[in-house]
């Protein structure tokens, strides 16, 4: 069996990721990538099966770093303010720090192979999300939604930041940077969106979904 090379499968998943950056998925050729990669295609396909496999399997590379990013000082059983703030935090540095892998795992999640990468991640960061979430139901922090509409609230306004941030300018075209003080006005306000009504009856959390 032919000995794995590290330095050709890590050179040929970052010219891929630029490739993809640069020229869209459509735009990412075997051939192409292989001269960028300084490999001949037939090692390409030593260690991958074909294009997709390729994608699926440098997007499940690109999660598991961000994920293990984004859980560095959280814990599931911290309060929830307190854990959505690190959350928020270690989202919002990833993604600006690394602009490309932020830009690749955004696209990716409008293509057809997102319902394939879905079952090939690592079930811990979901299952501590849903501890997390489980827990704030519990202790009447959050009230009970369907997942969409919790990611939708948690999160979206937090990513539309970022955007503007990477753009370096918002919708009317002025300067914009983001600051740790925006960043958590906009939290506060979040929570207040998600916190349950004063004498809401306690929800039953058999009814949410997690993801």
């Amino acid at each position: 069996m032919r000995t794995r090379d590290e330095n050709k499968i890590e050179a040929i998943y970052r010219e891929a990721l630029q490739m993809v950056v640069n020229e869209g998925f459509e735009g990412l050729s075997m051939q192409k990538l292989a001269k960028a990669a300084g490999v001949s295609p037939a090692t390409i396909y030593i260690y991958f099966k074909d294009k997709e496999d390729l994608l699926l399997q440098l997007h499940k590379r690109e999660l598991d770093k961000y994920f293990a990013y984004i859980l560095d000082g959280f814990d599931p059983e911290m309060d929830f303010a307190s854990g959505l703030a690190v959350q928020w935090k270690r989202r919002a540095e990833y993604v600006i720090k690394h602009p490309n892998e932020g830009h690749f795992m955004e696209n990716f999640a409008f293509t057809p192979l997102l319902q394939k990468s879905i079952r090939m991640r690592d079930k811990r960061f979901s299952e501590m999300m849903s501890r997390f979430v489980t827990k704030a139901i519990q202790n009447k922090e959050l009230v009970v939604m369907p997942f969409e509409v919790y990611w939708s609230v948690a999160f979206a306004p937090l990513y539309n930041l970022v955007r503007y941030h990477k753009a370096g300018m918002n919708l009317s075209g002025e300067k914009f940077q983001l600051t740790d003080e925006m960043l958590m006005q906009t939290l506060s306000l979040v929570l207040k969106a998600l916190k349950p009504g004063a004498g809401e009856p306690v929800p039953d959390i058999s009814c949410i979904k997690h993801q």
